[in-house]
C-alpha cells in the first residue's frame, strides 16, 4: 500500500482526503484489528442473507407465476424503494449513532423477511413479496450507507481499498454458499424456506454488531446535523459534480445499472425457461458465478496498484459487457457459469475501485451524504432498466437481449476513455 497516498491526491486532484480521515494506526495488520473482525464477520452474515433472498425471491415468482416479467417487476419495485431510501439514507447515516442503525437494520429484516415462509405455510402470497421486499430495500439501503462509512472509522483512509478487498471477498464467499444453500433448501423444502434461513442470518448479524466499537464523532464530523434533508442530498450531489472523476463515474453507472440490474433475474429464467434445469442447478450456478466475486475481490487492490483506478475501472467494465452479451447465447450450463463468474468478478473490482475512491476524497462529514446522492444517482433509473430489460428478454428471448446490453456496457467503457477517468490514479512513468 505503499502508493496510496500518491494515488488519493493524483485521483483527487491534490486535494485532501478530509480531516480526521486516518483514525486507525495503519501499521496493525487488518486481521489482528477486533472490531475490524467483528465488523468483518457481521457483513459477512449479512450478505449470505442477501445472497439467500436474491435467489429465492425470484425462485417463489416464479413458481407461482412462470413469468420473467413479474420477477422483472418485483425487482424494479425493490430497487425503486433503494433508490428512495437513498436520498434520504445519507442524511440518516450522518446523524445518528452508526452502530445502532446497523443493528436496527438487521433486527427489522430479520422481522420482515421473517414473515414470509409463515405466510407462505398457507399458501403463495405474492403480494407479500411486493410489500416486504421494497421495505427491506429501503432498510437496506441504510445499511449500506452506514456500512461504508464505518469502514474508514475502522481502518483509516490509506488501508480502504485492502479492507474493501478483504470485506468484498469474505462476502463474496458467502455470495458462493448462499445461492448454493439457498438452490438446495429450494429444492429439498421450496424457496420459502430459504428465506426463513436468509431472515435468520440477519439476526445472527445483529448480534455481532453488537460487539463492535466505534469511536465518538467530532464535532466536525457532526456538521450535517443542523441542516434539512434535502439540503443534505444537494451538498452531496455538490461534491460529485465538483470532482471530475466522481461526476464521470456517477453519469457512466447511472446508465451500466439501467442496462445491468436485471441480469440476476434473466440469468434465473434462462437455466430453468430456456434450458429447463431445476432449482438446485440454478443455485449451482449462481454459486460458481459468486467465486467470480471471491476472485475479484481479492485481486482488485494488486490491479489498482499496477495498472491505476482509470485503466482498472474501465477494463473490468469492457470485460462485464463482454461477458452479459454472451449469457444469452451459453446452452451449456457450465459456460453460463464461466460468464456470469466473469461479470461478477469485473462488477466486483470496478465497484471496490469506485467505493474506495469515493471513500478517499471523501471529508469525513460529507461521507454518508456523499455515498447516498452517489448512489441515489446511479440507480435512479435502474428499476426501469430491470423492468425494460425482463419484459423485452420474455418477448424477444434472452440471447438478443443480453447481446443489446452486453454491447452497450463496452460501450460505456469505450465513452469512459474520453474522461477524466482514464488518466485518474496512473502509476508513476505511464
Amino acid at each position: 500500500m505503499a502508493h496510496e497516498a500518491d494515488r488519493r491526491e493524483d485521483e483527487s486532484g491534490g486535494a485532501p482526503a478530509g480531516a480526521g480521515s486516518e483514525v486507525l494506526p495503519a501499521a496493525r495488520p487488518l486481521w489482528r484489528q477486533r472490531d475490524f473482525g467483528v465488523f468483518w464477520t457481521a457483513q459477512t452474515l449479512s450478505v449470505l442473507g442477501d445472497s439467500f433472498a436474491l435467489i429465492a425471491l425470484p425462485l417463489l415468482v416464479l413458481e407461482a407465476t412462470g413469468s420473467l416479467a413479474c420477477m422483472g417487476l418485483l425487482t424494479a419495485v425493490g430497487g425503486a424503494a433503494s433508490v428512495v431510501a437513498a436520498v434520504f439514507a445519507g442524511a440518516v447515516v450522518d446523524r445518528v449513532d452508526r452502530r445502532r442503525l446497523l443493528i436496527a437494520c438487521d433486527l427489522v429484516r430479520l422481522g420482515l423477511y421473517g414473515v414470509i415462509p409463515l405466510v407462505w405455510l398457507f399458501g403463495p402470497q405474492i403480494w407479500l413479496l411486493y410489500a416486504v421486499l421494497p421495505l427491506c430495500e429501503a432498510v437496506g439501503m441504510l445499511f449500506a450507507v452506514g456500512y461504508v462509512t464505518v469502514v474508514r472509522a475502522l481502518v483509516g483512509t490509506a488501508r480502504l481499498t485492502e479492507a474493501n478487498g478483504r470485506l468484498n471477498a469474505t462476502a463474496a464467499t458467502a455470495g458462493v454458499l448462499g445461492p448454493l444453500g439457498a438452490g438446495l433448501v429450494a429444492a429439498w423444502s421450496g424457496p420459502a424456506a430459504a428465506v426463513g434461513v436468509n431472515a435468520a442470518s440477519f439476526g445472527v448479524s445483529a448480534l455481532c454488531l453488537l460487539l463492535v466499537r466505534l469511536g465518538p464523532r467530532t464535532a466536525d464530523e457532526r456538521t450535517g446535523a443542523r441542516t434539512g434533508l434535502w439540503r443534505d442530498l444537494r451538498v452531496g450531489v455538490a461534491f460529485l459534480r465538483g470532482h471530475p472523476v466522481l461526476r464521470s463515474l456517477t453519469a457512466l453507472l447511472f446508465v451500466f445499472s439501467f442496462l445491468t440490474l436485471g441480469l440476476n433475474d434473466l440469468v434465473i429464467y434462462h437455466l430453468k425457461h430456456d434450458l429447463g434445469h431445476d432449482d438446485g442447478t440454478v443455485g449451482t450456478v449462481m454459486a460458481a458465478g459468486a467465486l467470480g466475486t471471491v476472485t475479484g475481490a481479492l485481486l482488485v487492490a494488486r490491479i489498482r496498484r499496477r495498472l491505476g483506478f482509470g485503466a482498472t475501472w474501465t477494463g473490468a467494465v469492457a470485460v462485464c459487457g463482454l461477458a452479459f452479451a454472451g449469457l444469452g447465447w451459453a446452452r451449456d450450463v457450465p459456460v453460463v457459469a464461466a460468464l456470469s463468474a466473469a461479470f461478477l468478478a469485473c462488477v466486483g473490482i470496478a465497484g471496490t475501485c469506485s467505493m474506495s475512491l469515493r471513500q478517499e476524497v471523501t471529508p469525513e462529514h460529507l461521507l454518508g451524504r456523499v455515498t447516498s446522492a452517489f448512489w441515489t444517482l446511479q440507480y435512479a433509473a435502474a428499476p426501469i432498466g430491470a423492468a425494460v430489460l425482463t419484459w423485452a428478454a420474455e418477448e424477444r428471448g434472452t440471447a438478443p437481449v443480453a447481446l443489446a446490453a452486453g454491447a452497450s456496457c463496452v460501450l460505456l467503457a469505450g465513452a469512459a476513455q474520453f474522461t477524466p477517468i482514464r488518466a485518474s490514479g496512473r502509476p508513476a512513468g505511464r
